[in-house]
């Protein structure tokens, strides 16, 4: 008898509004061309949701004369390294709104580090070498990562509710590159498909 008062009283707080309950969240991308597209970036905005944890360490490395890897996502408050692995000078910089930075001329082996306080799309440049380009895309949210070869990402616990999905891509013709759709996530979570426009 008290075990069964016990679970009528937790389901009771369970339906009362408030609780928050999580599901899972299954998202695919697809390319203008309708196929699933690799490497977009995907973001799940909720106001239910915690603070992403900083964790690390984050890197972007100067190597074959490319920044490796070409994006990287990190949470806001996090600190990026930006070591020269190549045996020729780069001189990195960066003129996004969310973070200008500049790191004058430096050669292999050494790095320097800057920190990202604001989310936002942080395109990487090298003042000597034009074709160097790369992306930092710094999050507020714990729901961030890139698609895979498949188009899709799957993100667990997201609170139930409404919430904003952002999709970041260098082929979307958008301001910043970024799509954003509300959608909401049920009890039973959330799966859809997100397709980019022409």
């Amino acid at each position: 008898m008290l075990g069964a008062m016990r679970h009528f009283i937790l389901a009771c707080l369970l339906s009362l509004p408030g609780i928050a309950h999580a599901g899972t969240v299954s998202i695919e991308v697809r390319g203008v061309d309708g196929k699933p597209l690799a490497g977009a970036v995907v973001q799940v905005e909720s106001a239910r949701a915690s603070a992403p944890r900083i964790g690390g360490p984050y890197s972007v490395a100067q190597k074959d004369i490319a920044f490796q890897p070409r994006v990287t996502i990190v949470p806001a408050g996090a600190s990026v390294s930006f070591p020269n692995r190549d045996r020729v000078r780069h001189h990195v910089y960066s003129f996004s709104p969310a973070k200008k930075f500049e790191l004058k001329l430096y050669g292999h082996q050494e790095s320097h580090s800057v920190t990202f306080d604001r989310p936002g799309v942080i395109a990487l440049g090298c003042n000597i070498h034009d074709s160097m380009t790369g992306f930092i895309i710094v999050t507020g949210t714990p729901f961030a990562a890139q698609t895979s070869a498949a188009g899709r990402v799957v993100f667990d616990d997201v609170p139930a509710g409404a919430v904003t999905l952002k999709v970041w891509h260098p082929s979307i013709r958008a301001r910043a590159n970024i799509l954003a759709q509300a959608a909401t996530v049920g009890p039973q979570g959330l799966s859809t498909t997100l397709a980019l426009r022409k």
